[in-house]
């Protein structure tokens, strides 16, 4: 069984060098910007790194020339007095030169946390007097990472939570309690079990600010708003309750219900390839689906009682297995 689920270091093998790893929001996608509780995990699977090479090859130097378009915006932010963090801009400029690029495998737009992991990479890197998140992850320092980390991440984006390069950079669980509280959290040990935790590929890439223009407009909707606070928030947060205390029977009861209203109230953000498999989950009760980050592509994120009978009516697309229930 292969699962990339880890909430460790080890795999931090060179100190110089270290690994930065994907993420997976379990719970709270959309929810989270309305107050609702979230879940995110590292996902040591896709990983990535700073290298360097003497002659750049063709996707090397692609990231190269995007590492010199964020240096440009870290310089801008320090020239304006905006930044909420200072960096080693002549370090960064230097290894530029030299060659460095970051090395990844962690799909673009697929909601697992790309630009999480690059901005983790170079915050570590480069910022100075850093929060060490081996030292010290008390709520305060948390909550500035978070502020820090959304500001650079916004390059990407246009706004940004800062969640997913938190997680990264913390390589820790982290549960989102409210926007101003957050903290690390242990997740249950579980190897062995007929039920599991998948991401299915929908085949096509999305792209985070146009999904979450969509939802800020439906949120000018009373009765989406309605929706959210009343069902969403409810079904959310129970299906986290249930989960950190390794409950699956509640666990899976909410799961339905918050994936069949995620059905009917998020279809633009929901893969076209993806919306007859969502339908059929909810009617079979042999898996759920929800959003794996915003949407509108890149993976959704499943959950089954019996990973094998998921399977077999999933047959023909593409799972990945992260985590047994």
């Amino acid at each position: 069984m292969r699962s990339g689920w880890t909430w460790s270091h080890e795999a931090d093998i060179m100190k110089n060098n270290p690994l930065y790893y994907a993420k997976i929001l379990l719970f709270g996608e959309y929810g989270i910007i309305n107050d609702s509780q979230g879940l995110s995990v590292p996902y040591n699977y896709y990983q990535g790194a700073f290298k360097q090479e003497a002659e750049l090859s063709e996707t090397a130097e692609r990231s190269n020339q995007s590492l010199w378009k964020f240096f440009n915006y870290l310089e801008a932010l320090e020239a304006s007095g905006d930044s909420l963090a200072q960096f080693d801009l002549e370090a960064f400029r230097k290894d530029l030169e030299a060659n460095y690029y970051f090395d990844s495998s962690i799909p673009e737009g697929y909601g697992v946390g790309s630009s999480g992991a690059l901005c983790a990479a170079i915050y570590d890197r480069y910022a100075l007097n850093r929060i060490d998140p081996e030292a010290d992850i008390s709520k305060e320092n948390i909550q500035q990472l978070k502020q820090i980390l959304g500001q650079m991440e916004s390059f990407f984006h246009g706004r940004s939570s800062g969640l997913d390069p938190l997680i990264c950079y913390l390589k820790l669980p982290v549960l989102i309690q409210s926007k101003d509280e957050l903290g690390t959290v242990h997740i249950p040990e579980r190897l062995e079990g007929k039920g599991a935790i998948f991401l299915l590929n929908s085949g096509q890439p999305g792209e985070t600010q146009p999904m979450v223009n969509i939802f800020m407009d439906k949120m000018k909707n009373e009765g989406f708003r309605k929706v959210m606070k009343e069902q969403f928030t409810k079904y959310n947060d129970a299906c986290i309750a249930a989960f950190l205390k390794g409950d699956t029977k509640p666990l899976f009861n909410n799961l339905k219900k918050l994936s069949h209203l995620v059905f009917e109230n998020f279809s633009p953000m929901i893969p076209h390839s993806m919306k007859e498999l969502w339908q059929q989950g909810i009617e079979t009760n042999a898996y759920y689906l929800k959003l794996c980050g915003s949407g509108g592509g890149g993976f959704v994120l499943g959950f089954t009682p019996d990973y094998d009978q998921a399977k077999t009516l999933l047959k023909g697309y593409e799972t990945e297995l992260i985590y047994r229930l």
